[in-house]
């Protein structure tokens, strides 16, 4: 979508896919998105902007102790967060060609599903790294991110 076609009031109610945007595993998780949500339905925003902040508040969402680690994704839709393999199993089920198909994972209990998701999670800065700042999206994509 180009510029002149950025919605001139953006829905603020989801999905947003709030990320931790210093985390290169959790940016290339919106990297993949992008290209597979051909709608531009997800908008973005990183978990250290402001417009992140706001929406955890909005949403009752409770910032992580001091000194852990940010939470690596989380989805907000119609009012809701979604948090862990809940949320990433929902953004699968809104991207296009088999990627809807990753839903039927949804029947497993949260507390199995997230074993794995939580493992990846505590140890993404150390197997993917880290960037010291949140990068910048490209100017074709600059509508879908809140914070940019």
């Amino acid at each position: 979508m180009t510029d002149a076609a950025r919605p001139a009031d953006p829905n603020l109610e989801g999905p947003i896919v709030l990320f931790d945007g210093v985390c290169n595993l959790c940016a290339g998780a919106v990297r993949f998105i992008i290209p597979r949500d051909r709608p531009g339905r997800f908008r973005f925003a990183s978990l250290q902007s402001e417009a992140g902040q706001r929406i955890l508040t909005a949403v009752g969402v409770e910032a992580p102790e001091p000194g852990e680690a940010p939470r690596s994704l989380v989805l907000v839709a119609n009012g809701r967060a979604y948090l862990r393999s809940g949320g990433a199993l929902r953004i699968a089920a809104g991207l296009g060609r088999a990627w809807p198909l990753a839903a039927v994972l949804l029947v497993i209990p949260s507390p199995l599903r997230d074993l794995a998701y939580r493992f990846v999670a505590r140890n993404r800065y150390r197997w993917f790294g880290k960037h010291t700042a949140c990068s910048l999206p490209r100017a074709a994509e600059n509508w879908r991110f809140l914070d940019a």
